[in-house]
């Protein structure tokens, strides 16, 4: 049995960051992964996904080009090139966390790791055989993988998740998307941009159900403009076929039972932890209800010294939420101040479509939800300047104040560059500034920072939503 300080399974984006610095802090560090080093993020999720959706971009400008006084019929789309840009972006930060794991001096394991019993695992090596391994602090960042519901049909149609749909180097004929959230939403605008028809079927009655009525509306509009058909309020009974050639969906929606035909299946359903089959109960870790390892809010696991960190302890799926979950398990570790821990966190969310989707903090129907009256600062995005010198007026601001003071409760904006409003929100709702900080500041001329102050400049005094005083709720 070999015997390290740390042992950390799985390089996701807390894993490794956690791996790194202890191990440059002299600590005998081991981290095992069985596939992707680096974690999905630069491999086959959040930066691969948005470069093809770069390149879907520049055709979807490329086609207006009349618009922007450029002659000429616009590009033909190379599915093959799209990919290798792609590619030549991934190989080159996988170059990147092998160079980091060298420098930090991490002992990095190829192979599937189980666990014997507690803070022990066996390591099944990619290149044969095994070690076996025991930490005297333990870290998971297993992650998550796509949701494949139990559907008649749906596994024999061998379909795509994101992974195999970020690899696609041929366009499809009709893409079939499942699921109406963040995944299925973005690449279906993709690969509508490169000339694919495409169909999304979501079971709920809007897209970006966690939304308000309005954004799902607004997502609904665009979609339908690019020419895509959604199907709302639809459920899957059956699927036929195989995905690649041919695949017959059967749905039951507000106009009864039908059949959609296309040529390519993409499930985008959700995610499911990766806590099962790796022998969590021989070390004393517990899970909860779904599936996701039971944690504190310093990500203390159920088993002494052992800590879950990412998409496997139930944290947001988002990659800057693991980062921060990284932070409170190093923070607390090596004693770097106040304790800290994941209570009240105020974590932004984006949805790169075009335009981009951004909130922090509450939107209407949770602030409904919670009994907190608000007063609401909105303006349509063409209000700003800075979207008639880029030809991008679609869209809307939106804010949620306090209604008894200053305070911002939540942001959310359907706009042209809205991923770039979203930090200066988040800070100023992190440092406890009122709203009208932002609506006083002097910005630059013309950005869509400018729309701040005309939000912010008459908020309206009426107030919505009725106090509840039946529990203690959060703003973040």
């Amino acid at each position: 049995m070999e015997q390290y300080e740390i042992l950390v399974i799985g390089s996701g984006e807390a894993g490794k960051y956690l791996a790194w610095t202890l191990a440059q802090a002299g600590r005998r560090t081991a981290l095992v992964e069985r596939r992707l080093v680096g974690g999905s993020c630069p491999n086959i999720a959040c930066l691969p996904s948005k470069n093809v959706i770069y390149s879907a971009k520049v055709a979807s400008l490329a086609r207006r080009g009349s618009e922007f006084g450029l002659d000429g019929e616009p590009p033909a789309i190379n599915m093959q090139g799209v990919f290798q840009r792609k590619q030549k972006m991934v190989d080159g930060l996988k170059q990147l966390h092998w160079d980091r794991f060298r420098s930090s001096g991490t002992d990095l394991i190829l192979g599937e790791a189980r666990f014997l019993g507690p803070r022990t695992v066996e390591v099944s090596l990619q290149e044969g055989g095994s070690r076996v391994i025991a930490g005297e602090r333990v870290f998971l960042s297993l992650g998550s993988r796509a949701t494949l519901p139990d559907l008649p049909g749906l596994a024999a149609s061998n379909p795509m998740t994101h992974i195999e749909a970020l690899d696609l180097q041929r366009l499809p004929e009709h893409l079939v998307v499942l699921g109406g959230g963040y995944v299925g939403l973005e690449l279906a605008q993709e690969l509508r941009r490169f000339g694919a028809r495409v169909t999304v079927i979501e079971r709920g009655p809007q897209l970006a159900s966690r939304e308000d009525p309005e954004v799902g509306a607004a997502l609904f509009a665009l979609f339908r403009e690019e020419g895509i058909d959604v199907q709302l309020e639809t459920n899957v009974r059956e699927v036929a076929g195989r995905s690649g050639q041919e695949v017959r969906i059967r749905v039951e929606g507000p106009q009864g039972a039908q059949d959609i035909e296309g040529s390519d299946l993409l499930v985008a359903l959700g995610r499911t932890p990766n806590t099962q089959s790796i022998g969590l109960e021989k070390a004393g870790v517990e899970l909860d209800s779904h599936g996701y390892i039971k944690v504190n809010d310093r990500l203390e696991t159920t088993a002494e010294k052992i800590w879950a960190m990412g998409d496997c302890a139930g944290s947001p799926q988002f990659t800057h939420a693991a980062y921060d979950d990284f932070r409170v398990v190093r923070d607390n570790l090596l004693g770097s101040g106040t304790p800290r821990t994941t209570r009240g966190r105020l974590i932004p969310s984006c949805l790169f479509t075009d335009p981009e989707l951004v909130r922090v903090g509450l939107n209407e129907k949770q602030a409904r939800q919670l009994g907190i009256p608000y007063r609401m600062a909105q303006l349509p995005a063409s209000a700003v300047l800075r979207t008639r010198t880029v030809s991008e007026p679609r869209g809307f601001l939106k804010m949620l104040i306090a209604a008894a003071s200053d305070q911002i409760l939540g942001f959310t904006a359907f706009c042209v560059e809205a991923s770039e409003l979203l930090a200066s929100v988040q800070t100023a709702m992190v440092g406890h500034l009122p709203y009208t900080v932002l609506r006083d500041a002097l910005y630059t001329h013309p950005t869509m920072s400018e729309g701040f102050v005309f939000m912010l400049s008459d908020l309206p005094a009426q107030i919505y939503g009725e106090l509840r005083t039946d529990k203690t709720v959060s703003t973040t």
